[in-house]
């Protein structure tokens, strides 16, 4: 089984791509709520029409692809304190990891066209994003 693991591979598609003020990423925020950035997501053209239910004030789950991240990574000191013992990344909100993808919970501020004004994004800009999603209330909520 793990040689087939080893052996699959998938293509994304980048739907996106983040612009923010956060352009370093030894200063971006380990998350977004704690000091992260209004930004906004430049979705491709293509992808309007996913976008027609956005509404302001919605909070989504946008993934991203840390494409700066480390892939060999495996385990880090949790948010980079040394002082701090080693932990497996699977453990960890590291952007370095096998598969770089981050996680995102963020509100949405306005909507322009195929552009999206979003708070709290951690993300640096040029960043690529991989999807938008609803964050889910209680069961039965949606």
């Amino acid at each position: 089984m793990l040689e087939t693991v080893n052996e699959m591979h998938y293509e994304l598609r980048v739907v996106g791509i983040v612009e923010s003020p956060l352009v370093d990423v030894a200063a971006a925020p380990a998350q977004g709520d704690e000091d992260g950035s209004d930004a906004w997501i430049a979705m491709g053209a293509q992808y309007l029409p996913a976008m027609r239910d956005l509404v302001v004030g919605e909070r989504v789950i946008v993934l991203t692809w840390l494409d700066r991240g480390d892939r060999e990574v495996l385990a880090v000191h949790p948010r980079g304190d040394p002082t701090r013992p080693r932990q497996g990344v699977f453990s960890t909100r590291s952007p370095d990891r096998p598969n770089p993808i981050g996680l995102h919970e963020v509100e949405i501020l306005a909507i322009d066209g195929t552009r999206l004004h979003v708070r709290n994004l951690e993300a640096i800009s040029g960043t690529p994003v991989l999807d938008v999603k609803p964050v889910l209330g209680p069961i039965g909520s949606r």
